[in-house]
C-alpha cells in the first residue's frame, strides 16, 4: 500500500512519482517541503499542487483522473449569450492580482473556512512578481467583480481559483482565458478537480497519465506579460457561431 512522502523543507524539491499518490484522499501525495518559487515551480511542472488548511502541513496532491480545458472548448449556454448582451464587461490581465486573491480567499459562505490562507497568498504573490503567475479580472464600470488565478508554464495554464461578485463573472474570466489560449498555443487549462460548476464550462476528466503527457518540457513563461486587455477575445467567443 503506497505510503505518503514526508518532504524536507530544508532540500532541493524531491518529489514522489505521482504513481504513488493515494487513491483515498484521491490523489495525496506528499507532505511537508516549502512554498517558495522554486518548489511550486517542480511541483506543477510534475502536475503536482498544493491544497491544505490552517494548522496542517503543506499537502501535496495529483489526482487522478483530472479535470481539464481544452482551449477554445468552452461551453457558453444559450442564457449566458443573453446574459452577456447586457453586459458592458472589460477583461484585463495582471492588473490587480493580489486583489483578486484576496476575493478567491474569502469563504463562500458563513460557515466556510478557506484552504487560501496567508502563507498561501504570500507564495502565489511570489510567484506573480517573478512572472509565473497571472490572474485574469473582469471589470465593470471600472469595478473589480469577478476573476481567476493560476499558474502558467509554457502551454499550460494552471488554474487555482476564482470568484465572482456578480452573476457569471467567473465565466467570463474563464471564458476569455480559453480563447485567448486557443489562439496563444495553449494546449490545456488545468481545472484540477472535478465541480459540476466546471464540466458546465466545457471541462473535462482525463486520466493522469494522458494529463501527464500533456505537461510542459521546460519551464517556459506564457506571454502573459506582454498582455493587458483580453476583451476582445471575450466578444470573439461570443461571436462565434
Amino acid at each position: 500500500m503506497p505510503q505518503l512522502s514526508w518532504l524536507q523543507a530544508e532540500q532541493a524539491p524531491n518529489f514522489p512519482d505521482t504513481s504513488l499518490a493515494l487513491t483515498e484522499p484521491d490523489g495525496l501525495l506528499a507532505a511537508g517541503g516549502q512554498l517558495s518559487v522554486e518548489w511550486l515551480l517542480s511541483a506543477y511542472s510534475k502536475g503536482i499542487f498544493p491544497w491544505y488548511c490552517d494548522g496542517e502541513p503543506i499537502l501535496w496532491w495529483s489526482p487522478s483522473p483530472r479535470m481539464v480545458l481544452t482551449p477554445g472548448q468552452a461551453h457558453i449556454s444559450r442564457s449566458l449569450r443573453k446574459h452577456f448582451r447586457t453586459q458592458s464587461l472589460e477583461i484585463k490581465v495582471n492588473q490587480c492580482f493580489a486583489d483578486v486573491i484576496n476575493q478567491c480567499s474569502k469563504p463562500r459562505s458563513t460557515s466556510d473556512s478557506t484552504w487560501i490562507i496567508e502563507e498561501m497568498r504570500n507564495a502565489y504573490v511570489d510567484l506573480h512578481k517573478e512572472g509565473w503567475a497571472h490572474s485574469i479580472e473582469v471589470f465593470q464600470q471600472e469595478r473589480l467583480v469577478g476573476g481567476l488565478y493560476g499558474v502558467a508554464i509554457e502551454s499550460v495554464f494552471y488554474g487555482e481559483s476564482m470568484f465572482s461578485l456578480t452573476s457569471n463573472a467567473s465565466k467570463y474570466a474563464f471564458i476569455a482565458l480559453s480563447e485567448w489560449g486557443k489562439q496563444h498555443g495553449l494546449t490545456m487549462i488545468d481545472c484540477q478537480l472535478y465541480n459540476p460548476y466546471l464540466a458546465s464550462m466545457g471541462a473535462n476528466l482525463i486520466e493522469r497519465d494522458v494529463f501527464e503527457r500533456q505537461l510542459p518540457s521546460a519551464r517556459v513563461k506564457l506571454p502573459f506579460n506582454n498582455v493587458v486587455n483580453l476583451t476582445d477575445y471575450l466578444n470573439r467567443a461570443f461571436t462565434t457561431p
